[in-house]
């Protein structure tokens, strides 16, 4: 127990001096020593800490360079979710819906955040896009809402979802023209009513 908690203490305190320090990825991090004397922790304790972030694939070592933050999508979580967790079709089904709960929720947040500039800048795209996708789509609605956490949840459960061959829905263009229609106008039952038809979800009103 000491021990770990020591590691997220390490993991804590690393992540808010990326932070402070403006670091993004692809940014070289401080040696093993610099994060000892700067973190006040032991050497080991510090090269435990960062041996599991390497083994997360948050954080890579190049040899006589140094470790490196890196872009962390949540491949990792992805095989971990499809080899030992989610082989159920119940829980497949689950991961869809937990998107879809992700998605209305960033919908409700957006209606708060969302201005006239935003609705016409996605109109256009969607409109004109030759590169329109019902992901980028979602991905510009959860930037609005400005949950990075929902991001982030939304982008390992969409990359375990087509990792089990479902292939991406070819949505029409209109449906989501509606939901910005409605999202414009802050209606919040219009915009969610929207969402439910574009998903097809015929149980809308019952379970959502």
């Amino acid at each position: 127990m000491a021990n770990t908690k020591v590691y997220l203490e390490i993991v804590k305190h690393l992540r808010e001096m990326i932070t402070i320090d403006g670091l993004k990825t692809g940014d070289k991090i401080p040696s093993e020593r610099e994060l000892s004397e700067r973190l006040n922790f032991g050497r080991s304790s510090v090269r435990e800490a960062l041996r599991a972030l390497e083994l997360l694939g948050l954080i890579e070592t190049r040899r006589g360079e140094g470790t490196f933050i890196r872009d962390f999508r949540g491949h990792q979580l992805v095989q971990l979710l499809s080899t030992f967790i989610l082989q159920d079709e119940k829980a497949k089904h689950d991961v869809f819906e937990t998107k879809n709960y992700i998605e209305m929720d960033c919908l409700r947040l957006a209606l708060k955040k969302v201005d006239n500039r935003h609705i016409a800048t996605l109109k256009e795209w969607v409109i004109k896009a030759e590169n329109f996708s019902d992901d980028e789509f979602f991905h510009q609605i959860i930037e609005i809402s400005d949950n990075h956490l929902f991001l982030r949840m939304w982008l390992i459960l969409k990359e375990y979802y087509y990792s089990l061959d479902n292939q991406p829905v070819d949505y029409q263009r209109g449906d989501y023209l509606v939901l910005l229609e409605a999202l414009g106008e802050k209606d919040a039952g219009k915009t969610l009513s929207a969402y439910g038809k574009l998903r097809n979800l015929s149980d809308f009103n019952d379970k959502y």
